[in-house]
């Protein structure tokens, strides 16, 4: 079976515009990215589930749990056991912080336990100021699980195999008036970190990527001329713009109820725009292409460490303009002069290729290490 690269060049463009996203680039982009940048993750993710998984939910379980919850761990812990390792050498500090003034402190040892326990038990506790992305971890197992529990349920309750086609819908309309309801009232999921809100937007975006899959190829066909594909990737874009400068809104965990209404149409939009460049970018063997998808491929390495990566940046930028040594403690990268310069070119590019760079030599290094121990 040959393989969709599509997806993985869509989920390389969108890995790419987080990483632009978070290193301050014009206001008016930023807001144009957040749009639609998170949900094309939780879209592309749910592309790939299948219903085979309700008959044999311990493999999925399983899956989730190598791929989004062992990670996380993983790193959430090892970034624990550094944070006041940073303070020491003066990555972090108490002078310098995030854009609205705020700034991390040493954890004491008291702390440090707790958010053990939270990172382990809840998905939570991590570095906020080194994992700020670690969000996403928690909230696609949340909601692919969340997906594939309701979906057995309903499954399970209905009889009838014309009912049971509807199921991916019913499940996306309970998940937007759930969201909808909690935004109104203010309600949060006492049980999840942050309250539950990107949790359960993520498992209707989710529901919307297994949506699309079962109408891709009829998309495909529809727009399959270079002018269709063109002309719609500019009316798509078009629209989106138009809702990040009227009705902005984004996977903000305190989302309110305007923000909620305005959020679905551009992020769905946004992703056919994004499907739309990827399938052009597809039709041939570029570098460009082998890039994308190589980097759609390794999305998490960029999760996790683009934030650490930004910081090589951040002493470019202190040198040249001659800023405060301790403004490397900065988050996500130093704000001042952040909209009047292009240094969030520079971010971009070490947030993307310092992890993929480092991915890749690792790789090489395993090939050649595998390699000599099987020529021996």
């Amino acid at each position: 079976m040959n393989r969709n690269t599509v997806i993985s060049i869509s989920k390389g463009i969108a890995i790419i515009l987080m990483v632009i996203a978070h290193a301050e680039a014009p206001g008016w982009l930023c807001k144009f990215i957040f749009e639609f940048h998170m949900p094309l993750f939780f879209i592309t993710a749910g592309y790939f589930f299948s219903l085979k998984y309700l008959h044999d939910e311990a493999t999925f379980v399983k899956k989730r749990v190598k791929g989004l919850y062992v990670p996380f761990v993983k790193w959430s812990v090892i970034f624990l056991a550094l944070h006041n390792l940073m303070f020491r050498i003066g990555i972090l500090n108490e002078a310098y912080g995030n854009e609205t003034g705020g700034v991390t402190h040493p954890y004491s040892w008291h702390q440090i336990q707790q958010n053990l326990w939270n990172i382990f038990t809840a998905m939570g506790g991590y570095d906020q100021f080194l994992c700020g992305a670690f969000w996403f971890f928690r909230g696609l197992f949340v909601a692919s699980i969340l997906y594939l529990i309701i979906y057995k349920v309903l499954d399970s309750s209905i009889r009838t195999e014309k009912w049971k086609k509807a199921i991916p819908y019913l499940i996306c309309v309970i998940m937007l008036i759930l969201c909808g309801w909690k935004t109104y009232e203010g309600l949060k999921v006492i049980t999840l970190v942050q309250g539950g809100y990107r949790d359960m937007m993520g498992c209707f975006f989710f529901g919307v990527g297994f949506i699309f899959r079962q109408y891709a190829e009829s998309y495909n066909a529809l727009i399959k001329r270079y002018y269709a594909i063109i002309w719609t990737t500019i009316l798509f874009g078009a629209i989106v713009y138009a809702f990040s400068y009227y009705l902005t809104a984004n996977m903000n965990w305190r989302s309110s109820y305007t923000q909620f209404l305005s959020l679905p149409v551009p992020a769905l939009l946004g992703f056919l725009m994004t499907y739309n460049i990827s399938m052009l970018l597809d039709k041939k063997d570029t570098w460009l292409k082998r890039f994308l998808v190589y980097t759609g491929d390794h999305t998490l390495n960029i999760f996790i460490f683009h934030i650490v990566a930004y910081k090589v940046v951040s002493l470019i930028k202190i040198w040249y303009y001659g800023l405060d040594m301790q403004q490397i403690g900065c988050h996500m990268v130093i704000h001042e002069h952040s909209q009047e310069d292009a240094f969030w070119l520079l971010y971009t590019i070490a947030g993307v290729g310092i992890p993929l760079g480092c991915t890749w030599l690792v790789e090489k290094w395993k090939l050649k290490r595998q390699s000599s121990r099987t020529s021996s």
